[in-house]
């Protein structure tokens, strides 16, 4: 199960005009919240946002591939607080890809937005902008944003022979793992 789940998941940037239910919702955020963080510290915050101009606005967060939030009809904006981890990046991104698999689980489509370290404008990082319209408050970083809802489009599950084993080495590096 785990494998087709893996095989199966991809990114998913257009969506039906459906709401996600109340219940998927739920699942999602207990998947956000299932997810492992260093030392069990549990930095990362989430937003949850169905609002349609609020997904409008947070689609303009950067210039480039941020754009079909708008026609999403789900974000999970993952955010952490740097003063509980050092690696608050991990954890939100670990709890990001549970989200991730968990909208696969239930036949939810996602995508991956990345936030830290990209910017709005010359002059504003994408994690200011974001915080200005959600009301993040200055000591949280937002990691990313994730859209989800069903998709309206279908894309073929990954094969095992495009996997890169190439980059795969058994005992030291430029060992070939042989498999």
């Amino acid at each position: 199960m785990f494998f087709s789940l893996i095989r199966n998941r991809r990114s998913i940037r257009r969506y039906e005009k459906k709401p996600v239910e109340t219940e998927k919702l739920e699942m999602l955020v207990d998947a956000a919240l299932l997810s492992p963080s260093s030392m069990g510290s549990n930095p990362w915050v989430f937003i949850i946002i169905t609002d349609r101009t609020v997904l409008e606005k947070l689609s303009k967060a950067k210039p480039h591939g941020a754009t079909f939030l708008k026609d999403a009809p789900l974000a999970m904006v993952v955010c952490a607080d740097p003063a509980k981890s050092s690696v608050w990046i991990e954890d939100a991104s670990i709890a990001s890809i549970f989200i991730h698999l968990a909208a696969e689980s239930m036949g939810l489509g996602s995508c991956w937005i990345q936030i830290r370290e990209r910017m709005h404008s010359d002059v504003k990082p994408s994690d200011d902008y974001i915080s200005e319209i959600l009301d993040i408050p200055k000591h949280l970083k937002v990691e990313a944003m994730i859209a989800i809802g069903y998709p309206d489009q279908k894309k073929p599950p990954r094969s095992k022979k495009d996997l890169q084993y190439e980059k795969v080495f058994y005992g030291a590096y430029g060992k070939p793992y042989l498999g």
